[in-house]
């Protein structure tokens, strides 16, 4: 396998993010790489003169067929190869005034939109306003409470101990008698000690922040609730000494032991679903993940098109003067020096351009097979692997894989990643398949349609969708559901 074979494999796998790194990197690296800002490559330049009367064409067969496509290095057509990396209109500068007329001044032409330090001229608002953001830690949140709260130097250097050794969720990860024993040289102090300033942090907010167990995080959130409220005290019997029979939604049960009636147990469910089992993440900011999309799905005069996003790569070309350099009489360690990176460059624009020109295939395909979704939804999702479009698009299985990989299609339903549009098949009673991801869009359907008092049965879907003639086993009823992390009948049962 050649260099620049295993070059267009690489690029062919890589996502939207990497591709764009390895381009920076490529742009870096070789001299004669250029991000193209002109929109169209000059009439005549250097390179088209080097290579006049010989046209480039890089099929999507490239990257599949014999190493002998990537060896004819010289035909290459530099301006067919740019046109298919254009990342949108070139950037204008903004028009600036030159000269500012003498009333005027800098915020008559820039305005500045930070806030002031305060409202009433000190900085103390400023400080506060900024600590009622979400975008520090939870550890930060909590120092900056303790650093507010009146304490000893000793209780102090356990506070500190303690926020340390707090999750994201608030949870104490650690026990009291591990930090007292980290503790015990520096503080003459014992157990009891460090128990009585957890119980101070434990008044922070969030409220049940430094919990050990689920019981105690939403004991201390109950406790922080009006004591006359309707359900409160069975609420906090459940949460002592039921809470595994309201895991597993055993509610006869709970009713039998506290000797309660049916509207009492729902009074105190409802307060403890207002409890957050995890407070800390009120105050952890969430890591988002962003995703730019490869490919967008429109649908145009009644037909569903294709195309690729022209924002995931720069436009890049090789360097017109620098390309020049590669007949002239310079020194041989210069000629040789430009020649390589001439090269390279030749390859590198060649590979992206069989990368497009491959998902481009690839996408058409899948979007020609899965109009049923477009249209209709999860749903109407037929049965597709990946040999169905290798054939299509007469391409081995293992390149369909890689170009399905960590490349994302925006729908009008959502944005979704090429293998999504990929499932097995399940057999119908009138003999034709249903896609296995139609059949978990019509169990989840179906669960979110039962009554939460009476929730169906694993049995009971593969009924259901046998009347609508799909012949499913039970066991692959229950996989599905378990794979949409749907729980059991028995524990989906509700009062509320």
């Amino acid at each position: 396998m050649t260099p620049q074979l295993q070059q267009a494999i690489r690029l062919l796998q890589l996502s939207t993010l990497d591709l764009q790194q390895e381009i920076q990197e490529a742009l870096e690296s070789n001299p004669l790489l250029e991000i193209d800002e002109s929109g169209d490559s000059p009439e005549g330049d250097s390179e088209r003169e080097l290579n006049e009367g010989e046209e480039f064409t890089a099929t999507a067969n490239t990257v599949d067929n014999a190493q002998e496509n990537f060896s004819d290095s010289d035909n290459y057509n530099e301006q067919d190869a740019n046109s298919e990396f254009s990342s949108g209109d070139n950037w204008e500068d903004k028009d600036i005034p030159n000269d500012l007329s003498v009333d005027s001044s800098w915020d008559d032409i820039y305005t500045n939109n930070s806030p002031p330090l305060s409202s009433g001229g000190d900085g103390d608002d400023f400080d506060f306003e900024s600590r009622n953001s979400k975008s520090g830690t939870l550890q930060d949140h909590l120092n900056w409470q303790l650093n507010l709260t009146p304490m000893s130097d000793g209780d102090r250097l356990i506070a500190m101990a303690i926020i340390d050794a707090i999750d994201p969720n608030g949870m104490l990860t650690v026990t009291i008698e591990s930090i007292h024993a980290g503790l015990i040289r520096e503080l003459d102090i014992d157990e009891e000690e460090v128990l009585a300033v957890l119980h101070r942090i434990q008044q922070f907010d969030p409220v049940g922040v430094g919990y050990r167990d689920l019981k105690e995080c939403l004991t201390l959130q109950l406790k922080q609730l009006d004591p006359e409220f309707p359900g409160i005290d069975i609420a906090a019997r459940i949460i002592n000494d039921h809470l595994n029979q309201l895991a597993s939604h055993d509610y006869a049960h709970i009713m039998k032991t506290l000797k309660i009636k049916e509207p009492e147990l729902k009074e105190a469910l409802k307060i403890i679903l207002s409890l957050n089992p995890r407070p800390g993440s009120e105050i952890t900011p969430s890591d988002a993940t962003y995703v730019v999309p490869d490919v967008f799905v429109t649908k145009r005069n009644g037909r569903w098109r294709a195309e690729l996003n022209p924002e995931t790569a720069p436009r890049i070309r090789v360097n017109p003067e620098y390309a020049m350099l590669a007949n002239s009489k310079g020194s041989e360690a210069d000629n040789t020096f430009i020649k390589e990176n001439l090269q390279e460059a030749r390859w590198f624009i060649k590979s992206l351009h069989s990368r497009n020109e491959t998902l481009m295939k690839v996408s058409t395909k899948i979007v020609e097979h899965q109009k049923g979704f477009l249209e209709y939804g999860e749903e109407a999702m037929k049965p597709l692997v990946l040999h169905d479009i290798a054939e299509a698009v007469g391409m081995h299985e293992s390149t369909i894989s890689r170009v399905t990989t960590q490349k994302y299609m925006h729908t009008p339903r959502g944005i979704f990643e090429l293998k999504y549009f990929f499932s097995s098949h399940v057999g119908t009673e009138g003999g034709g398949e249903c896609s296995s991801t139609a059949i978990r869009a019509l169990i989840k359907k179906l669960v979110a349609a039962e009554n939460p008092q009476k929730p169906l049965s694993d049995s009971k879907i593969t009924q259901l969708l046998s009347d609508q003639g799909i012949n499913i086993a039970r066991r692959t009823i229950a996989k599905y559901r378990e794979s949409l992390s749907i729980a059991p009948s028995n524990e989906r049962k509700r009062l509320l």
